[in-house]
């Protein structure tokens, strides 16, 4: 029970993103005893995922968040003489601007409600703090480029009926889009804080439709269990930190993975496929023989541009894109380098930074697919679950729902020695790690935040169809669009929707001609971007406690593992990061005689090794794609 805790921990988590969790995951594999709790009702804070009707609870949860009044506080009793306390907040203000559209057809019935269902008119929902947020955040100046990827999705999968393989092909796509002012450019995500990624939908479903073309909101919210919406979009790197770490600790067997098939290009006006390997660039009907050849030299040097000095020593100081101009590439192929392998904008990498992403790009093709990218299948939000249960396998004790009101300070070391719990338990601990959006407003007054802009669109089609789309009657696709704030969401996002995209209405539904795929449903919001803060800039934040950001605006996660680590090492300093659990034939006991103890105490090995044998299947994935 939580009125039970323990009264003694090494480690206290409050948080369960993916840095805290992977953090407790670490701790927790050392021999540390582990308390990692979190006031929400589910795991993952702001990286979580939820099914279509999950997401409107959430909605509707940030909503009512907005109208919380903290209470006085009951926990100043226990504060002692030479003690302080550093009051955490109740209020999660990492979400803001939250809009709401409906563009589907209103015959909502109550025998397909499900809880958190908008009403059947179009719904807006406006969070009630949103004006807090814009004076707080350091935004972007209008004139910053504003770019877009959007990924897409097809697959009759459901989380009930998963395989146990650990990692499956399926059509799963990327989309890019930038807006330069009034040009029409486009570029694939970049993981600089400049470029907006639209990300992967995590799933997608078929339905069958009662009239031809014709889709109802009830129809969306009936299959909303099918597919998973993240809140933020991200994409794994095949050769990434995140896939390294997985394999590493054995903790890929918790989980299940794709691969991105396709990943598009918006230019010009049109949506093209951009060509990754050797094979797609020679059957590409967009390049010319002689861009091929020059391509595939170019590329060539990217992945050993290391061995030759000589071809970029000069152009350090300049931007990528203004290196590829000195290159002997043709614009075309100069749009699709920067943008679509790169993946960066035109003002924000230096030459030296986009031949590393370059390469980076090019070292990752082919280890488990055609593109560099993996997703996790059921959502983003499976990963701090799986480094969650890794950590209860270690002995980590975990509460949702239980909220810490205060950190308790002792006045002469200045760090911090307890908790106190909602239930007003007093709770000691050595460490003590904390997700940014936990603190009060008088601990981040010196803070400048910033913003991230995301949308989730489901819409009726492919921004670009394949053949096997022809075979499917009709399907929901899920689209994810995420850029560095420079406005509120809706305003930063809403022009890239509407060159891809148009408003589902009556009035196109027997319009057969329609190229462009419609949205169904729209959600608009804003978040929190509060990596990279340095730790001086909170006030008077004890020495022993550690702060955990949320999700930056980068496309992979190579940030939340390198946090995590870094702050393993200064709890456990020279102690190895999320080893491999170790086999059950390699526990040696105290008093190991005893045959009884031996073998009741390797029955948690014994579920890691099968776990053993599934990462090991992983990577021979890559080594049979070699």
């Amino acid at each position: 029970m939580a009125d039970t805790l323990p009264s003694e921990f090494d480690v206290i988590v409050i948080g369960t993103g993916l840095p805290e969790s992977i953090i407790a995951a670490a701790c927790s594999r050392s021999g540390r005893r582990v308390l990692h709790v979190d006031s929400r009702s589910y795991y993952g804070g702001n990286w979580a995922s939820f099914s279509f009707s999950g997401l409107l609870s959430w909605l509707k949860e940030y909503q009512e968040n907005s109208d919380i009044v903290n209470d006085s506080p009951v926990w100043q009793d226990q504060i002692l003489e030479n003690e302080e306390a550093i009051a955490l907040s109740r209020k999660d203000k990492t979400i803001q601007h939250v809009e709401v559209f409906c563009y589907a057809s209103q015959d909502l019935h109550e025998d397909v409600e499900e809880a958190g269902a908008l009403q059947k008119n179009h719904a807006l929902v406006t969070s009630a703090n949103s004006t807090e947020a814009a004076d707080s955040a350091f935004l972007p100046m209008e004139h910053e480029p504003l770019s877009t990827m959007s990924c897409e999705m097809l697959t009759e999968q459901t989380p009930s009926s998963g395989p146990e393989n650990a990692l499956e092909v399926n059509g799963a796509e990327v989309t890019g889009e930038k807006e330069n002012h009034c040009d029409d450019k486009t570029c694939v995500p970049s993981t600089s804080a400049e470029d907006l990624s639209e990300n992967v939908p995590i799933a997608e479903d078929t339905t069958e439709q009662p009239k031809k073309n014709r889709i109802t909101y009830s129809q969306i919210i009936k299959e909303g269990r099918r597919f998973n919406i993240d809140l933020v979009s991200k994409l794994l790197y095949s050769r990434g930190l995140l896939i390294d770490l997985l394999i590493k600790s054995n903790v890929s067997r918790y989980a299940e993975f794709k691969n991105i098939t396709r990943i598009l290009a918006f230019r010009e006006g049109r949506v093209e496929q951009v060509p990754c390997s050797r094979a797609d660039v020679f059957n590409s009907k967009q390049l010319t023989m002689v861009e091929k050849r020059m391509l595939m030299k170019f590329l060539t040097f990217c992945m050993e541009y290391e061995k030759y000095p000589d071809e970029y020593k000069g152009y350090e100081e300049i931007t990528f894109y203004e290196y590829l101009k000195t290159q002997k590439l043709t614009p075309n192929l100069q749009y699709i380098v920067l943008h679509s392998i790169a993946m960066t904008s035109e003002t924000a990498s230096s030459t030296i930074d986009g031949l590393k992403a370059t390469k980076n790009f090019l070292h990752c093709l082919g280890r488990y697919g055609n593109t560099p990218f993996l997703f996790p299948l059921y959502g983003q939000g499976e990963l701090p679950q799986c480094f969650c249960r890794m950590c209860a396998v270690f002995g980590g004790i975990y509460c949702l729902r239980h909220s810490v009101q205060c950190l308790v300070v002792d006045k002469e070391s200045r760090k911090c020695k307890a908790i106190i719990d909602q239930f007003g338990q007093r709770i000691i601990s050595e460490h003590f790690l904390v997700e940014d959006s936990y603190f009060s407003e008088n601990m981040c007054s010196r803070v400048q935040y910033r913003q991230i802009s995301r949308a989730v669109l489901i819409t009726d089609r492919s921004v670009l169809k394949t053949d096997s789309d022809q075979q499917v009657n009709s399907v929901l696709y899920l689209v994810h669009l995420t850029c560095t704030s420079s406005k509120t969401a809706r305003e930063d996002l809403e022009p890239v929707v509407q060159k891809l995209f148009i408003p589902y209405t009556e009035m196109e539904i027997e319009n057969e001609q329609v190229e462009k795929p419609r949205i169904l449903w729209a959600l608009y919001f804003n978040m929190r971007d509060s990596s990279d803060i340095s730790r001086s800039c909170y006030n008077d934040l004890p020495s022993n406690v550690y702060v955990c950001s949320g999700p930056d605006c980068g496309l992979g996660n190579d940030n939340a593992v390198k946090q995590a680590e870094t702050l393993f090492q200064e709890i456990c300093p020279n102690e190895d990061f999320c080893p491999p659990p170790p086999n059950p034939e390699d526990i040696v006991l105290d008093g190991d005689s005893l045959q009884p103890e031996a073998s009741e105490s390797s029955a948690i090995p014994e579920a890691n090794s099968e776990t053993f044998k599934e990462s090991t299947n992983l990577g021979n994935l890559e080594e049979s794609s070699e």
